[in-house]
């Protein structure tokens, strides 16, 4: 079963200490920031489209992509109870992104690109976002830090709502620098009965000068890394880091 097919349906209860609401203000205090006024964004990996519907209910016009349908499927009944405009969910690899127009702004929070497992694909990710993002406009995204996956290694973590039950193994490659997840997944169904899924994640660590050097590549510069929604640097021990780059003026 591929990621997240299972565990789509159960994401935003196990996931509900997410904060995504004090991520949505960090990326409008950031767009305050940009080079050119932010109207149209890209939410990249989208996944059940929290992120995406906080920045509609903020005005912003909202595309957003995720590779996976079942994730996408969550994010459509969600935006159906906004008042204004809904983001436009469209079923898209990261590395095979393509739209109809330039945006103002590009972003992608939870790790998503941590899921980019090889070079090749997070190269082109970087490319086709720099294709599509406005010139003067801001990319900005986090991932897990290398230290993170390290610590994470051989532990196990446990998740549950009322009506479903999640155990995640986690293992750590130093030769491949992939974080393998083990994700057992237990549902309540209307008979009283439980039903188990089984998914496996892989998330690859990308160092910070990876990154910075695939950025530079794309195209970007002005690449700015901070500690989670903070305008510091990076701690030693940091779990989450947020990139910020900005596409050149043509």
């Amino acid at each position: 079963m591929s990621s997240y097919d299972a565990l789509a349906s159960s994401y935003d209860g196990l996931m509900a200490d997410g904060s995504y609401r004090k991520r949505a203000d960090w990326l409008e205090r950031l767009f305050k920031k940009s080079a050119i006024p932010v109207h149209t964004v890209l939410d990249l990996a989208c996944g059940t489209g929290t992120i995406a519907c906080l920045l509609a209910e903020r005005g912003y016009e909202v595309i957003a992509t995720d590779g996976s349908i079942e994730m996408l499927t969550q994010a459509a009944e969600k935006a159906a109870a906004l008042a204004g405009q809904p983001p436009l969910f469209l079923h898209q690899a990261m590395s095979r992104l393509r739209l109809h127009r330039q945006v103002d702004a590009v972003v992608s929070t939870i790790d998503s690109l941590n899921y980019l497992t090889r070079e090749s694909a997070i190269r082109e990710t970087f490319c086709r976002v720099h294709r599509w993002l406005k010139p003067g406009g801001q990319f900005i995204f986090d991932v897990n830090s290398p230290g993170k996956f390290r610590r994470m290694d051989g532990q196990m973590y446990m998740d549950e709502t009322e009506d479903s039950f999640c155990v995640w193994r986690t293992f750590f490659s130093e030769r491949t620098q992939v974080c393998t997840y083990q994700v057992d997944l237990f549902r309540l169904r209307e008979d009283g009965a439980w039903e188990r899924d089984f998914e496996e994640h892989r998330e690859r660590a990308w160092s910070e000068e990876q990154l910075r050097l695939f950025l530079r590549d794309a195209g970007f510069d002005r690449v700015t890394v901070t500690g989670d929604l903070t305008m510091k640097p990076p701690a030693a021990d940091e779990d989450r880091l947020i990139f910020r780059a900005v596409k050149n003026k043509e």
